[in-house]
């Protein structure tokens, strides 16, 4: 079997292959704002209106003319006489003069010649009509002001950020109900082999089930792809070219699982290369697991050929398919959700080359423990225990036990 000439490290492998691809122009689609959840924008939004429209109160107490309440104290308290009630809802139609403060609610309106809002705990009732002020406030202390939390005209959201509920909840304060997003990748996914069956099928001796287009279909829908599942395909190469022709075709990019080892039994990389120029950019990752690694672009599109075992396929999926994912739909910024965790062993690991360790989360005293989890090739249930992928990088030797490790969330 013949050996991998140059392992490029996952980083500049994925730099290879993004510099061979073409600008991205996927469309966009007008979907309603409860169904936007985890969507990218496909343009910027703009504000229609500034929030708050008005200026209201953040706490529950008195409006009032903040120079009337200046040096007020427990033992030198301020006089105000309580004109009105802010009704809740409404506007306030009356306006403050010297001396007078208005009961006032969280989010009611302040009225007129009000410029801070003193806490209810800091006053007490004097006598009919009367309070007594015992702690001063500053101008705007305790209220919102128009336009503070955003203004008219500006930048709501920009193009190329997934929605989350905070973003939901913004875009319906300001009355936008639709919202423009990027309308989802197609991924074409084929697993080969002759050894795998469908999940439906009870395995004969020697016949495995088809685990990896289950997951990567997961991690693609999870990464806001659409997945096209293709079957399984037998090692031959005359029905591989027509299936990975026909997923480049319908499709947006294209992952293979198998077929990617350097021997003669696996035909991927000469299949590809038959499909259309640059062809083959990478064959061979210097990161375990998943070393055997396809990069590929034909006809401008993607394809990625990962290995056959389902936990480097995972692995590789994470460092190479969700980035050409996020690249598609446009995301600006891309955030990994890691967690800082106490390694509770050593870890080795070869000078040179990267490796991901799947790990379990403890919780503990001061934070969490990452508890490795060692394993032999091809198990999927040790992901499906983990809680996460330590990373050792390259030029280290391994990872103390003791040591803080970051460790991202899968």
């Amino acid at each position: 079997m013949p050996e991998f000439l140059e392992l490029l490290s996952p980083g500049k492998a994925l730099d290879v292959l993004l510099t061979h691809l073409p600008p991205v122009n996927l469309g966009s689609e007008l979907v309603d704002l409860i169904d936007a959840l985890g969507r990218v924008t496909a343009k910027p939004v703009i504000a229609v209106e500034s929030l708050p429209a008005f200026p209201r109160s953040t706490v529950d107490g008195y409006a009032v003319r903040a120079r009337d309440t200046f040096g007020a104290s427990d033992t030198l308290p301020a006089y105000l006489n309580v004109v009105a009630e802010v009704p809740m809802g409404k506007k306030a139609d009356f306006s403050l003069g010297p001396a007078q403060a208005a009961l006032i609610h969280t989010g009611g309106m302040l009225p007129e010649q009000a410029d801070a809002v003193v806490m209810l705990e800091h006053t007490q009732v004097a006598r009919a009509g009367e309070i007594e002020v015992q702690k001063a406030v500053a101008v705007g202390e305790n209220i919102l002001q128009v336009g503070e939390d955003i203004q008219a005209g500006q930048e709501a959201l920009p193009a190329g950020k997934r929605l989350r509920a905070a973003d939901i909840g913004s875009l319906a304060a300001l009355g936008i109900v639709q919202v423009h997003v990027v309308v989802p990748p197609r991924v074409g996914i084929l697993s080969s082999g002759d050894e795998v069956v469908p999940p439906t099928t009870i395995p004969e001796p020697g016949q495995v089930r088809d685990i990896n287009s289950y997951s990567l279909a997961a991690l693609v829908r999870e990464s806001g792809g659409q997945p096209s599942l293709y079957g399984i395909l037998p090692d031959r190469a005359e029905v591989l070219k027509a299936s990975i022709q026909r997923a480049l075709d319908e499709n947006d990019m294209v992952v293979i699982t198998a077929g990617s080892s350097a021997s003669t039994r696996d035909l991927t990389a000469e299949v590809i290369n038959e499909l259309g120029k640059p062809g083959v950019l990478v064959h061979g990752v210097n990161v375990r697991p998943g070393k055997p690694t396809i990069l590929a672009v034909c006809g401008g599109k993607a394809i990625v050929g990962l290995p056959g075992n389902p936990v480097s396929a995972l692995v590789i999926a994470h460092l190479f398919v969700k980035p050409l994912i996020e690249r598609l739909l446009g995301i600006k910024e891309s955030y990994k959700f890691t967690v800082l965790a106490q390694l509770t062993v050593n870890l080795a690991s070869q000078a040179g080359r990267e490796d991901w360790v799947p790990a379990r989360l403890i919780p503990s005293e001061n934070g969490y423990l990452a508890e490795p989890i060692f394993y032999k090739s091809n198990l999927i249930f040790t992901l499906a225990k983990a809680h996460g992928l330590i990373h050792i990088p390259a030029p280290a030797t391994g990872l103390a036990a003791g040591e803080l490790v970051w460790v991202h969330l899968v």
